[in-house]
């Protein structure tokens, strides 16, 4: 049985060996195929989700939109992926060669994949055991970085041979200096700068065509790591990875050994000049709010250019105007409401329900802290050429990063007296002259709620006939109520006015109007001021002027909207009258304190309770309007904190240094053929005769207005007087 079952066992081997011997050709024909069938159904697998050819030839990065101001600054970004595009030709040569001579040496000569430096990788690799040696060409590197979500960055083999594909197909797709250029563009640099010209620009505070070697290979020893190697977080790693980099350019002999030998000396200098939100945050908002949506382009990833109306330097200049005073305005208010006992006052019902406040109040730390955020002095402050309605500067907070409340254009605050000018101008308009004199008496007005008030003027003062020059030089109350009851009778006709000269908020058509009872917003008053220093003419603001896309092809230019809305004469004469507040009046301040003596006029603004602090101003080419306050408009700055005292320390230093640093010359208001200068005798308001012993002043008028007749007082003034005189002459 035994030797049968070996015989039956070697019968089956050799009929094995012969099928062996007769299909092995067949056999492994068919194992080939099965794997290579395999190898296929695999890489057909791989394909589906990279990208087609459609979607390589149509590459579109996303770009950085950038805001510039007026005089050619970039003040904004708006990113997802902070990345401005250069072309190739504008990029130094030198950045080019640290590329190839450190990325990729063989970049001119494959066609995808360096086959050389990928199996040396890989054997290498094996030996260790790990992934030791990258091999990735450049056309590699940027195939997975620009498909990523398809590609991905997990060290497979799948992943490779994806990468490689995609690779090929750029290869066949692009141009060498096309993929050296999108390379360039479109790698990530740290720091979230993708792109070597944001790069630039982040670390060094230049643009890339303005790079040095040593600069621009500090850029290229980023790529292998740019959180490792960041001259910011680690300038010893970088400036060793920059070493490493020279190093290969000589080795290529893209710099010569002399060259190299004193680059490597250099220390690693960076660009500290970036601030988290850069200059003129609540602009750059505003401009935000403004594009979102519009033309149908991204804003975050199309590369817009928006060129803006905004003065990078005006800009400086007023915040640091506000910033040295408002340090000095929150000290005051801190102080103001420990005198006067009134911290209980911030703390709600509840927080005293449960807590022992008493003890609290003994807390210089806690009250400190109360202080610091219930009384936050904010502010706003809008200037703009009234020529072009361009606006130069803007502020609509003390800190961005704390509140994005934009008090600029959206805060609605009770004007005050920065409203009477309004009430004058119907006046002189419809045929009263600067010199008509009302009671400074007191009044009854009706408030927008229809309850009656009774107002005082600020000093509590009153007298007898007052012209409306000194009475608006003064700011008093009574006699602006006056003109509004006696001489213009309809409160309706100065909302109509100030509508038509720019006020875009409701007003209320009611006498307590005349003292700036109805709220607007620091934007839209600065505006209307604009139109007296302008002959009448209101411009309105922009700040746009033009929109590019990422090739300069322009999208929208926008040109000034402007209308005629007052006679220049009687632009004139209020400009005279405004001009007056500064030279001796409420606002003289900006004169005596600030040594601001350009030609200019302007008006203080105080609410009651001294909530709200404004003053707007303006010359021929800049009107400026800024207001302070609390948010909480019930919360008061204090005793004393006046249009005069809060406001205009930030107007008049940031006018002074803006016409400077703007080098605008000096210039005053163009007096028009319908206006005359005269000489009158301040009591008579008659024409002042040679010798007379009254005052005599010089006033303005409608040409048709201007008094005709002269004084009696010069007449037989020897008889009158034992001794001939001459009046004092007064100019305003």
């Amino acid at each position: 049985m035994a030797r049968r079952k070996n015989r039956e066992d070697n019968s089956n081997k050799e009929r094995a060996n012969n099928f062996w011997l007769q299909n092995k050709s067949k056999i492994i024909a068919g194992i080939c195929a099965a794997i290579l069938c395999g190898g296929i159904t695999y890489l057909i697998f791989l394909t589906q989700d990279l990208p087609s050819l459609k979607q390589l030839e149509g590459y579109k990065p996303k770009l950085a939109s950038k805001v510039y101001s007026a005089d050619m600054q970039v003040i904004h970004e708006y990113f997802e992926e902070k990345r401005s595009f250069v072309p190739l030709e504008v990029m130094p040569k030198q950045l080019i060669q640290a590329v190839i001579a450190t990325e990729d040496r063989k970049f001119h000569d494959h066609w995808g994949m360096d086959l050389y430096r990928l199996f040396g990788a890989a054997f290498n690799n094996i030996v260790y055991g790990r992934f030791k040696e990258g091999a990735s060409t450049l056309t590699q590197q940027l195939a997975r970085q620009i498909y990523i979500k398809t590609i991905g960055l997990n060290k497979t083999l799948a992943r490779k041979i994806k990468e490689l594909i995609t690779a090929i197909q750029i290869e066949r797709t692009y141009t060498k200096q096309e993929i050296l250029e999108m390379y360039l563009n479109h790698m990530y640099f740290g720091h979230g700068s993708y792109g070597a010209q944001s790069a630039a620009v982040k670390y060094f505070g230049k643009d890339l065509q303005d790079l040095s070697t040593d600069q621009c290979a500090i850029l290229i020893g980023l790529l292998k790591a740019p959180n490792n190697y960041s001259p910011i977080r680690d300038p010893n790693r970088s400036l060793a990875r920059r070493n490493v980099v020279l190093n290969a350019m000589r080795d290529m002999k893209f710099i010569e050994d002399n060259e190299y030998a004193e680059m490597i000396k250099k220390p690693i200098e960076v660009y500290k000049g970036e601030t988290a939100h850069g200059l003129a945050p609540y602009f750059t908002e505003y401009i935000r709010q403004i594009m979102q949506g519009k033309y149908g382009y991204n804003l975050y990833t199309d590369g817009l250019s928006i060129y803006t109306t905004l003065d990078s330097r005006a800009q400086y200049v007023a915040e640091k105007s506000a910033e040295i005073h408002l340090a000095e305005l929150q000290e005051t208010v801190n102080k103001y409401y420990k005198e006067k006992e009134l911290i209980e006052d911030l703390l709600s019902e509840e927080f005293k329900e449960s807590n022992d406040f008493t003890a609290l109040l003994q807390d210089s730390t806690f009250v400190d802290s109360l202080l610091a955020n219930k009384l936050k002095v904010q502010m706003a402050l809008v200037s703009i050429d009234p020529r072009n309605g361009h606006i130069l500067a803007f502020i609509g907070g003390r800190d961005f990063a704390e509140s994005k409340y934009n008090r600029a254009v959206q805060a609605r605050r009770q004007p005050g007296s920065t409203f009477k000018p309004f009430v004058y101008t119907v006046a002189i308009d419809n045929g009263y002259p600067t010199t008509q004199e009302v009671l400074n008496q007191p009044v009854v007005v009706m408030m927008p709620n229809g309850e009656r008030w009774s107002p005082q003027n600020f000093d509590g003062t009153v007298g007898g006939p007052t012209t409306f020059r000194e009475g608006l030089k003064r700011s008093l109350n009574l006699v602006t109520v006056r003109v509004l009851q006696g001489l213009i009778q309809k409160p309706s006709l100065v909302v109509d006015y100030a509508h038509k000269m720019g006020i875009k908020s409701e007003l209320q058509a009611v006498d307590a109007i005349a003292l700036g009872a109805s709220d607007v917003t620091p934007m839209e008053i600065t505006s209307a001021y604009g139109t007296f220093a302008n002959g009448g003419v209101l411009v309105e603001p922009i700040a746009i002027l033009r929109v590019e896309d990422k090739n300069g092809n322009i999208i929208e230019q926008h040109i000034p909207k402007s209308q005629e809305v007052l006679r220049k004469e009687t632009a004139y004469i209020m400009t005279d009258l405004l001009k007056t507040v500064i030279n001796h009046g409420t606002g003289g301040r900006a004169r005596w304190m600030y040594h601001f003596y350009r030609p200019a006029g302007g008006k203080t603004g105080t609410t009651n309770d001294n909530n709200d602090a404004w003053f707007i101003g303006f010359t021929p080419q800049i009107a400026t309007g800024v207001w302070v306050g609390l948010d909480d408009f019930k919360k008061t700055l204090g005793h004393g904190q006046t249009g005069s005292k809060a406001a205009l320390p930030i107007w008049a230093p940031y006018m002074k240094a803006a016409h400077d640093t703007m080098g605008l010359p000096e210039l005053d208001f163009p007096m028009p053929e319908g206006v005359v200068r005269v000489e009158i005798c301040k009591d008579s308001k008659l024409l002042a005769r040679e010798g007379c012993p009254c005052t005599v002043i010089e006033e303005v008028f409608f040409k048709d207005l201007a008094p005709t007749e002269y004084c009696d007082e010069g007449v037989n003034t020897n008889r009158r007087n034992k001794g001939k005189r001459k009046g004092k002459k007064v100019r305003f």
